[in-house]
């Protein structure tokens, strides 16, 4: 009898390919009709303030089946239970015996993927029991904490042919990347950004996060990285015909924590005077092999606006954030005023992108839980739910994924060691070299 490729055997070829990301798309909300009839099983592990926007996500997509959830608070996961059936969906399975009951949820159901919404020390063994289990993983940010986490997700996806990534962070303005893409700017030079994100009474809220307040206490680096460089990545072919080189991280003192709990709790409570590892401010400055250079700063401790982000190529600048107006463009020799800013509007509505022109779900109610309060489905949900179906890797794939999440526990590196340079892993292998910078087809 000749042999008869398995889809995981199928899954392990594909998953290993070096070449151009070609990233499909089909007008409306569901693709093709054959593509809408496979029903995609999402199984969620956390389904709190950010499971939640994720869960009612899912629920207004054609097609999408939930039949398994996992939490360990019974209100959230009542809550969500109560979603589902509410959507019209069969009552799902509940998987609530304590911290690592994920694990049997990945053993016992049938599921196309798990989308993981836990405190970060959970993100890379969820995703882990999923690929193990013959499910792929998609996990809110960080992917993961060490670099031994990484490293393992990357081999498991190379055994396995299952994937773990950061599939719905996104890319931020796709015009933006259209823009930078086309040259319009240059040769990248230079890009600056971070999370600043005042997250003081976050950390010390005990109903939404009171997990994130002990990062603080035990680590000292930069403990988000991701969300900037979900444009940075891409923005600077990083893993797609460049990679980071090494990087050199600095922290100020902590003591914005210790001031806040003093201020609003009195001087006698136990965070007036606990150490806290994270300084308040940190920067970490990144250079890539072939010279481009990124400045990411980390603040989620002191009074302050949302951040700003620049990005600096041979023929000109732009500039994005809250407070300035809208954002902001240089083009030597091109700008009416010679160094001086024009609004981007125009040029962001020239390159606009023909796969966000091309999208328009319907209408639905406000989507709830943490997260944009829209009625259409957001596109990075869209494109993850047609990667399923089309059994393909997602936009971002697990190189890019591990690589910006890995930044993380290398600052922490360099901070120790006294603002040492420290090197980056090249988690490709290689492949870097040879993969093509990211394309929307």
């Amino acid at each position: 009898m000749p042999y008869q490729p398995t889809r995981r055997d199928f899954l392990k070829h594909t998953a290993a390919g070096s070449g151009a990301t070609l990233v499909g798309f089909r007008g409306g909300a569901s693709g093709s009709s054959q593509q809408a009839s496979k029903p995609i099983r999402l199984g969620f592990v956390g389904v709190g303030d950010r499971g939640s926007y994720h869960l009612d996500v899912a629920l207004g997509i054609e097609g999408v089946e939930v039949p398994a959830l996992a939490d360990i608070d019974p209100a959230y996961l009542y809550r969500a239970k109560r979603w589902v059936e509410e959507s019209g969906h069969p009552t799902p399975r509940l998987y609530d015996r304590g911290e690592t009951d994920f694990q049997r949820m990945c053993e016992e159901e049938d599921l196309d993927c798990v989308i993981c919404a836990t405190p970060w020390e959970w993100h890379t063994p969820v995703c882990l029991a999923a690929m193990r289990n013959d499910k792929h993983a998609v996990s809110e940010v960080p992917l993961v904490v060490t670099l031994d986490e990484a490293w393992e997700l990357i081999e498991t996806w190379q055994k396995t042919g299952y994937w773990a990534t950061l599939a719905l962070e996104g890319f931020g303005d796709l015009a933006l990347l259209n823009l930078v893409q086309k040259k319009l700017l240059g040769d990248i030079i230079h890009a600056e950004g971070g999370y600043v994100h005042d997250l003081r009474l976050v950390k010390f809220d005990p109903e939404r996060e009171p997990w994130r307040l002990q990062h603080s206490i035990d680590r000292n680096g930069n403990l988000y990285p991701d969300h900037p460089m979900s444009r940075m990545l891409f923005h600077l072919d990083i893993n797609h015909g460049d990679r980071i080189d090494y990087l050199v991280s600095m922290s100020s003192s902590a003591q914005m924590l210790n001031q806040y709990a003093a201020h609003y709790y009195g001087k006698d409570h136990p965070y007036a005077t606990k150490k806290m590892a994270q300084g308040d401010y940190n920067a970490t400055l990144i250079r890539t092999v072939q010279g481009k250079m990124i400045t990411l700063n980390f603040d989620t401790n002191t009074p302050h606006p949302r951040e700003l982000y620049r990005i600096q190529g041979t023929k000109g600048v732009f500039l994005s954030g809250r407070g300035l107006g809208g954002p902001k463009i240089y083009l030597d020799g091109r700008s009416p005023e010679s160094h001086q800013w024009e609004s981007a509007e125009p040029y962001l509505k020239e390159y606009a992108h023909p796969i966000e022109k091309d999208y328009n779900p319907p209408e639905r109610r406000a989507i709830r839980g943490h997260g944009s309060r829209t009625t259409r489905t957001p596109l990075r949900w869209h494109r993850l739910i047609l990667a399923l179906r089309e059994n393909r890797k997602p936009d971002w794939d697990v190189y890019d994924s591990v690589t910006s999440s890995a930044i993380s526990p290398l600052t922490e590196e360099s901070v120790a060691g006294g603002s040492k340079p420290v090197k980056f892993p090249d988690f490709t292998r290689g492949e870097w070299e040879k993969r093509k910078p990211i394309e929307f087809v």
